[in-house]
């Protein structure tokens, strides 16, 4: 008996209320499908989904079962950047993961359809779906288009910095305001929701080839009407992803993660969702399968195209395909066609995705630095930091905060030569908020953006680039070494060795031997910060947030 039915016999309410709400008194014994979707008017990712749902619903409906509604809007984090709205980004996942869990366990459902785009909805769809555990299908968003001139927000940091410094006048910042958003979707580059919906698709848990189509386009509809047909069909069979998703699946998504150059927030989000199924995966398999892994994706932010050209060269099974290094996979050729003449350019698939023995880069996209100064880890994408940086030895210039760094550096107060500190923004000093404007603001000057390094407990935006390493672990707040780190300290850093070590004391280098003392002295003579928020839903992260390089997921261990 499918578990709707069970669930009519123990509650007797449970057909007059269903009625009420609007059901037919034959669909109460249909399956019986959640649509989950984090619709809303928060952002152009989530916007447009309740046109999903509805597809979803007629899929379902066709398909002989019933679709019930549910919402969870998600906030944006590009709207919140710059303010302590930022800082709600990261536990947001949690709570998008709680409410699913409430709302698909109150009344059980024979199956689940959840539709997101964005940053955090996505992750937070996929940790909530694996937690009930019900068969499932998700439905990606999809990608805005580029603006003229292929404008993409991800440049909004960059005009923005540059005409901060007088550089540019204030009337091109506003054309690129006006136009870096023409379509719903989320944001056309390879961000962080890019990346987890394409994740979500190496992952098996979408239709095959659905994720970050264009939003716009009638495909995206079509796959939403057959993901609803895919739900009854999987309530029926009573597949659940738990008997889909192994170690495996994930090792898998991350290889393909090495070679579309994802976002570094991936190693906050995949360990999180695995960690729903008591999987483990953490910043060392990152690393591990990173190495030797062929980066392939020529889009921005490492690379030169907006994300709407990722359908248009096949998707995730053409990706697939050329790390199988088996052909590749034939697909929207008239999306092509149409994108060349609207943006004036001559782009075949190959440009998009190269083929394996062509790659970008043959070593992935990230690595996870370790050492006195990152015991547990901390992540830099290589791909989008310049080889000048790969080996360092830079001068410490630590800041407690983004705002005192940000200013410090459009400003004029931060020299070449130095490793930029911003500490206490991890997940228990403030909620782990992006650096984004501080890294856009150093990566636009040619100067800072291949002389410098910015190092903090906090992320970085999936559109960030330049000599950035994120997730510093353990975090300032618990004490970590990151807390130690006293300006005119020694750092050193090589992408190559995986290091990220203090090394010397007021420009001096120190013996390994000597330098533990000091960072010993300094360790005991360090006291807690008083928590930064007394109530709510930050409070409860900060006291129960995980490592950063763990998934920073809720732990109450």
């Amino acid at each position: 008996m499918l578990t709707s039915q069970k669930m009519r016999e123990l509650a007797p309410e449970l057909d007059p209320l269903r009625i009420g709400t609007g059901w037919q008194e034959a669909d109460l014994a249909k399956p019986q499908v959640f649509i989950e979707s984090t619709f809303g008017d928060s952002h152009p990712g989530s916007g447009h989904l309740d046109q999903l749902v509805e597809q979803v619903r007629a899929g379902v409906r066709d398909a002989g079962g019933f679709g019930a509604r549910y919402f969870c809007t998600d906030m944006c984090d590009g709207e919140s950047q710059g303010t302590d709205g930022i800082n709600y980004s990261l536990v947001s996942r949690e709570m998008i993961a709680n409410m699913i869990e409430i709302q698909a366990n109150a009344t059980p459902f024979d199956a689940g359809v959840f539709i997101a785009s964005c940053d955090k909805g996505m992750p937070g769809n996929l940790m909530g779906l694996l937690r009930v555990d019900i068969p499932s299908v998700v439905v990606c968003g999809g990608t805005m288009q580029a603006g003229p001139r292929m404008l993409t927000l991800n440049e909004l940091g960059v005009y923005s910095a540059r005409a901060e410094r007088g550089e540019i006048p204030a009337s091109e910042l506003a054309w690129a305001k006006l136009h870096a958003c023409p379509s719903c979707g989320a944001c056309s580059f390879i961000g962080t929701a890019s990346t987890m919906q394409i994740m979500a698709e190496a992952l098996g848990l979408t239709l095959p080839g659905s994720a970050l189509l264009p939003a716009t386009s009638p495909d995206l509809l079509k796959y939403a009407y057959r993901s609803g047909q895919r739900a009854v069909e999987l309530a029926r069979e009573g597949l659940r992803p738990s008997d889909l998703i192994t170690k495996e699946s994930f090792e898998n998504a991350i290889l393909v993660h090495a070679a579309i150059s994802g976002s570094t927030n991936t190693l906050l989000h995949l360990p999180a969702i695995a960690h729903e199924l008591g999987i483990e995966i953490d910043g060392d398999t990152f690393d591990r399968l990173h190495r030797g892994a062929h980066f392939l994706l020529d889009l921005r932010p490492t690379g030169k195209w907006p994300a709407e050209c990722f359908y248009y060269a096949g998707g995730v099974p053409a990706i697939m395909e050329e790390i199988r290094a088996s052909g590749f996979y034939e697909s929207c050729q008239r999306w092509l066609d149409d994108f060349n003449a609207r943006q004036h350019q001559q782009l075949t698939r190959r440009n998009i995705i190269r083929p394996y023995d062509e790659a970008l880069g043959v070593d992935g996209s990230i690595a996870v630095l370790k050492g006195n100064l990152a015991p547990e880890g901390a992540v830099i994408k290589h791909t989008a930091c310049p080889r000048e940086m790969f080996e360092a030895v830079l001068s410490a210039r630590p800041f407690d905060s983004e705002e005192e760094c940000l200013d410090a550096v459009l400003h004029g107060k931060v020299q070449k030569g130095e490793a930029v500190f911003i500490r206490y923004e991890g997940p228990k000093g403030s909620g782990m908020p992006e650096m984004f404007y501080t890294s856009e603001a150093i990566s636009s000057d040619p100067e800072l953006g291949r002389s410098i390094a910015l190092i903090t407990d906090g992320r970085f935006s999936g559109a960030s680039t330049g000599p950035v390493i994120g997730h510093c672990s353990p975090e300032a707040a618990s004490g970590g070494p990151i807390a130690l780190v006293e300006e005119g300290d020694l750092i050193e850093l090589s992408v190559e060795r995986r290091a990220l070590n203090v090394v010397g004391v007021r420009g001096e280098r120190k013996p390994p031997e000597e330098m533990e003392r000091i960072l010993a002295e300094r360790r005991a003579a360090w006291r807690p910060r008083a928590l930064k928020y007394r109530s709510g839903a930050l409070r409860l992260f900060s006291e129960h947030a995980a490592s950063p390089m763990k998934g920073a997921y809720l732990e109450f261990a």
